[in-house]
Order: structure tokens, then C-alpha cells, then sequence
């Protein structure tokens, strides 16, 4: 047989049995073609400007380069080993290693620029797909169309290269330093299978549950001010991360051995055949698993943490919105607001008018408040706050002695958590004020003009409000004190009232809700986007990893099928225990990346937006159906061993 007919015939095997190595090359190169043709498309110049949209892709596709040649060097990896007793064989009838490298270099390159070229076609067919769901995002108001990039297939066509020789210095170092017999008992001598757990296993298992519990701890009080210094923020972020991941790989080294291992022990030997094909196999290969679960547990964490964050800073939009602008138009500049209402008035556009007073003063929260985050400045003993009348809030009576808050975010509640009860102290020319604290609110009713970031206004009885209006401290007053709230009467207006707005009004004293909403859409979507597009690589990369490894552990185990099969077993048996095994194998490092995901998530979420559950849920709930796909994908793989096996 020639060479040529040996390259052929093995190729053509190769695309039967590597199908998904073959897919998952084709999905790379889709992935990154597509996401660097936005970057060069002419349709991404709107968004350049204003969002920064080239450079937050272009950094993106930097970090898509480092997963997509780990993910297909890792499968290379693989493939190499299921074909290492067919190199052998090449060396036994003669072949020297040179020539049995350039046969799998040969059919190497005809399987990688076969799928590079296909995958090319498929990114630039979904490209203009990835066009309009940026836009769609983003809402920018532009045109997608399908245009082909020559810098995006030159840079593309360069960075799968690159790849392509790191994976052929690999096999060839791979064939360089294997013998013959190593060849034949590479895959056999990859798995532990016979050693006993150990009591150093159990410690180390134990210890990996403690840190796991010990940074989820942590987490939890991140941010209920047991920390009071950026430094120590700092530190206590950085012992977390160690914590769980360290934490992750102990409990994979140890943990699971020894709980299925007492599993096996309650049931004195008698072990059902789905038992022998889901636990004995899971617990005697998940020691030397651990460091690829715990890679693929912290970047299934990553994904979902980041992820979730994103799509609440992208969801929470429009309440954020709302929070800081009370109106459809807050203008704190008096004297621009004559003219924007004039502006409405000639365009017979129906508006309401309200406005609210609002002075800084210095208070003591000291007796309200529980803990202080000292080096972001929020000290309570000395700080000025804004404070209206009780009359700016209809229905509100407050008496002389009493003193309500309102209009606080969830990132100050967090840093400056208030108590139910209390004294307030304001303080003016003539001394200090002591007031009844009588609770707070969440809604806002000035802008974030006046408020400095998220800080509550108070508020105080009339009387209260003019005493402390007559001489108040003009170290601290803003440049205006009345906040105008100018709500549009129909909203089918509003897009119309926003141009008028930005028409006539430039001062930074002033905000539109409409306009504020498209200006975070914009910044969030993209943010949301590119976040997404590198979390769906993480999931896929990761879910491809885990089915090559349990295809290659079937092809290992295919032996033992036949056995059971040639001793009565029928495929339903057999598949049962495949079945259980897959739960495990995807389930447990799924399950354990959104418990560290969640945690991540839960310790600072008030940070990017005011909406956790319904976000968080709808990104667990997608990605835990996306990732089961991989596990369903390995038991029909399985079933075709099973029916193989007789």
C-alpha cells in the first residue's frame, strides 16, 4: 500500500470517528473569523466613537486567541493519544519516525485547512447575524450589511497558522520521545485504577471541602463591612479566589474518591452493574481528573459569574435610570430651564413641572449607621448630605422632632448599612439638631446631581427645612439648589422631547432619563455582548474538552462492554450506568462552578446593577441547558461503543 493510499484511508477514518474535533475546529475559526470581522466592519464606526466598541473587541479577541489554542491543543492532545498504537504500528513494518510524522502531518494539515476554510464560510455567514444582535443590543441605529473583511481573514488566516505549528511541534515532540511499547500502553497508563484511598486522600479531600466552605464564607460578608480598608478588600478578594480554587482541586483529588467510596462500603460488595460502570469508574479516574475539573469548574465559574454581572448591569438599565434621573428631564440649572420648556411649548409638546428645594448639610449618622467603610470616604460622623422638605413628597407629614431618609442605592446600603432606629444630628450655625430617625426609602426624588453618587436625601419637617435654609453653610452648598423634574405628558413624545432637550440644553447640571438609558445601553450591551460571545467559547471549549476525554476513556473501556455484553447484560443495562456516569462527570463540575458563580455573584452584584434573581436565574438556566447538551452527546457516543462491543 502507498503512502498516499494510507494517508487517504486514515483520513477518511478520522472524519467518522473525530467528527466533533473536526466541528470543534470549524466552530473556532467561525468564532473568531465572525468576532474580528466586527471589528473591521464599516457598520462598527457609530459605535466607535461613542462606546469605544473596536478596542473593547479587539482586547476580546486577544483572550479568544489564548482559549481557542488551548482548547484545540488540548484536543490535539487527545487525538494523538487514541492514534499512539497506530504510530506504533507504522514503526513496526519500518517506518522511521520522520516519515511516520510527515503522514500525520499530511493528514493533519488537509483536516486543519479544510476546516479553516469551512469555518471562514460559517463566520462570515454568521456575521452579519453577530452585526445585528450587537446593534440590536447596543441600539444604535445603523444598517447591518455583509461585508466581507480582508484584514479580519489575514489576521484569522495568522493566528490559525500559529496554531497549526504549535500543535505540529507538539506531535512531533510527542513521536520524538515515545518507544514503540510506550505507544501501545499510552492510554492505559494515563488512569489510576488500582490503588487504595489513602488517609492522606481523605485529609486532603476534607481540607478542600473546608476551603471551599471558608471562601464561600468570606464571600458572603465581602462587603458587610468586616473590612474596613481597601487594603484589606483587597486581601480578603485574593484569599477567596485561592480559597475555592485551591479548595476545587483537593476535592476533586480526595473528596469524591472517598464519598463514593463509602458509597460502595454501605453496600457491602454488592455492587449492581450500573453501580460498576458509574462510581467504581468515576472514583478511580477522578484523581487524575482533578487538574482539568478544576480548570474546567473555574472557567465554568468565570463564565457564569461574569456573565451574570454583565446581563444585571445590562438589565438594571433603565431602573438605574430612574434612580438618577426622577424625571424624564432633571435640570438643576435654573436658568436653562425657561428655555427648554419654551422649546416644548413650540413644539406642542404637553409637560409637568415640579420642583424641590434642596440644601447640603453636615450630619452626624454616627448613631443610625452600623459600619463605615472608611477609605472610600463615607466617614458618618461629619458629612454633607442633601436635604428637602418634607413637602417635595406628597402624603409625607413629619413632625418638628423627626428625620426620614429616601433615595438610597443598593451599593450604599451595602458600604453604609442603617439601623431601624436612632438619632440624627444636623448640624447649623446656631448648634447641633438632634432628630428622631424614623426609617427610610428607596425612591428617589431629586437627581444624582445633588445627591453625589447614591447618598439617601434627607428629608425634615417644613419648619425644620426653612431654619436651616436661612443660613446654611456655603462651604459645601451646590452651584444650584432647586432641582426641576419635568415629566412629559405622553410618552410617545418623549423621543421627541429628548432631541429638544439636547437642543437647547448642554449644562452638565442636567440629565435626560431617555437619554441616559440609550448612553448605558449602549456602554452595557457592548459590555454584554463581548462578555457573552467569550462565555459561550468558555462553555463550548470546555464542553468539547470533557466529551474528547470520555471518548477516549470509552475507546479504553470498550474491552470490558464486550465482557459484560458476552456475559448477559443487554445495552439497557449497560447504558443505564453510562447514563449515571455522565451526570457525574458533566453534573459535578457544573454544579460546583455555579455554587462558586453564584457566590461570586452574590458578594457584589449591587455593584453593576439593582436586579440579581431574574438576571442570574435566565444566565444559570441557559448555560446549565447549553452545557447538558455535551453530556447527552457523550452517552450517545457511549451507545455506539455498547452496540459495537459484541
Amino acid at each position: 500500500m502507498s503512502v498516499n493510499s494510507l494517508i487517504w484511508r486514515s483520513l477518511k477514518k478520522n472524519l467518522k470517528n473525530y467528527y466533533l474535533y473536526i466541528f470543534a475546529l470549524v466552530f473556532s475559526v467561525a468564532l473568531y473569523f465572525s468576532f474580528v470581522t466586527l471589528q473591521y466592519d464599516p457598520s462598527m464606526d457609530p459605535m466607535k466613537g461613542t462606546i469605544k466598541g473596536e478596542a473593547s473587541i479587539r482586547s476580546a479577541s486577544i483572550l479568544l486567541i489564548a482559549i481557542v489554542t488551548i482548547f484545540l491543543v488540548y484536543a490535539n492532545n487527545i487525538f494523538m493519544k487514541r492514534r499512539s498504537k497506530e504510530i506504533a504500528m507504522y514503526q513496526l513494518v519500518g517506518m522511521n519516525k520522520s516519515k511516520v510524522f510527515t503522514i500525520l502531518n499530511t493528514e493533519n494539515s488537509i483536516l486543519y485547512f479544510g476546516s479553516l476554510l469551512a469555518g471562514i464560510f460559517v463566520g462570515f455567514s454568521f456575521s452579519k447575524l453577530l452585526m445585528l444582535i450587537l446593534i440590536r443590543i447596543t441600539n444604535v441605529d445603523n444598517l447591518a450589511k455583509l461585508n466581507f473583511s480582508t484584514e479580519a481573514l489575514i489576521q484569522t488566516a495568522a493566528v490559525f497558522i500559529g496554531i497549526f505549528l504549535i500543535t505540529m511541534l507538539v506531535n512531533y515532540f510527542f513521536i520524538k520521545r515515545k518507544g514503540i511499547l510506550d505507544l501501545f500502553h499510552t492510554v492505559s497508563s494515563t488512569e489510576m485504577k488500582t490503588k487504595k484511598i489513602s488517609v492522606w486522600e481523605v485529609l486532603i479531600g476534607l481540607l478542600g471541602l473546608l476551603l471551599i466552605i471558608t471562601g464561600y464564607y468570606v464571600s458572603s460578608m465581602l462587603f458587610d463591612g468586616d473590612f474596613g480598608t481597601i487594603n484589606e478588600l483587597f486581601m480578603a478578594m485574593i484569599f477567596i479566589l485561592a480559597s475555592v480554587i485551591i479548595g476545587t482541586y483537593f476535592f476533586y483529588k480526595g473528596s469524591i474518591r472517598f464519598l463514593f467510596n463509602l458509597i460502595r462500603r454501605k453496600k457491602n460488595g454488592y455492587l449492581t452493574i450500573q453501580d460498576v460502570l458509574s462510581l467504581s469508574s468515576i472514583m478511580f479516574r477522578m484523581k487524575s481528573n482533578a487538574m482539568l475539573l478544576t480548570v474546567i469548574t473555574t472557567v465554568s465559574a468565570l463564565s457564569i459569574g461574569l456573565l451574570s454581572l454583565s446581563y444585571i448591569a445590562y438589565y438594571s438599565v433603565e431602573k438605574q435610570a430612574e434612580r438618577n434621573v426622577t424625571a424624564d428631564f432633571s435640570i438643576a440649572n435654573t436658568k436653562e430651564v425657561p428655555l427648554f420648556e419654551d422649546a416644548l411649548q413650540e413644539k406642542k409638546i404637553g409637560y409637568e413641572e415640579k420642583k424641590v428645594n434642596v440644601i447640603q448639610v453636615y450630619t452626624d449618622l454616627e448613631d443610625i449607621t452600623a459600619k463605615s467603610f472608611e477609605e472610600v470616604n463615607y466617614t458618618t460622623d461629619h458629612m454633607p448630605m442633601p436635604l428637602v422638605s418634607d413637602t417635595a413628597i406628597d402624603g409625607l407629614n413629619l413632625k418638628p422632632d423627626e428625620i426620614k431618609f429616601t433615595g438610597y442605592s443598593d451599593m450604599i446600603a451595602t458600604l453604609v448599612q442603617f439601623k431601624d432606629s436612632g438619632t440624627v444630628q444636623l448640624e447649623s450655625p446656631d448648634g447641633h439638631i438632634p432628630l428622631t430617625y424614623v426609617g427610610i426609602d428607596k425612591k428617589p426624588i431629586v437627581s444624582s446631581y445633588f445627591t453625589g453618587g447614591g447618598m439617601p436625601v434627607m428629608i425634615v419637617e417644613e419648619s425644620v427645612y426653612e431654619k436651616l435654609a436661612k443660613k446654611p453653610d456655603p462651604s459645601i452648598q451646590l452651584e444650584s439648589s432647586v432641582h426641576t423634574g419635568i415629566t412629559i405628558k405622553n410618552e410617545a413624545n418623549l423621543e421627541k422631547a429628548n432631541e429638544v432637550f439636547l437642543e437647547t440644553v448642554d449644562s452638565d447640571m442636567n440629565d435626560s432619563r431617555y437619554q441616559q438609558i440609550l448612553d448605558q445601553k449602549n456602554i452595557m450591551g457592548l459590555l454584554f455582548f463581548v462578555v457573552a460571545f467569550l462565555g459561550l467559547t468558555f462553555l463550548i471549549t470546555s464542553g468539547c474538552i470533557l466529551y474528547f476525554k470520555q471518548m477516549d476513556e470509552g475507546e479504553e473501556e470498550l474491552p470490558n462492554y464486550t465482557i459484560l455484553r458476552k456475559l448477559g447484560f443487554t445495552e439497557g443495562d449497560l447504558l443505564k450506568g453510562i447514563i449515571a456516569k455522565q451526570i457525574f462527570n458533566f453534573g459535578i463540575p457544573l454544579f460546583i462552578g455555579l455554587c462558586h458563580g453564584y457566590f461570586a455573584v452574590q458578594s457584589g452584584w449591587f455593584f453593576f446593577g439593582s436586579d440579581l434573581w431574574t438576571p442570574m436565574l435566565i444566565v444559570m438556566v441557559l448555560y446549565t441547558g447549553l452545557y447538558s447538551i455535551f453530556g447527552i452527546l457523550s452517552v450517545l457516543y457511549y451507545k455506539k461503543l455498547i452496540k459495537k462491543a459484541l
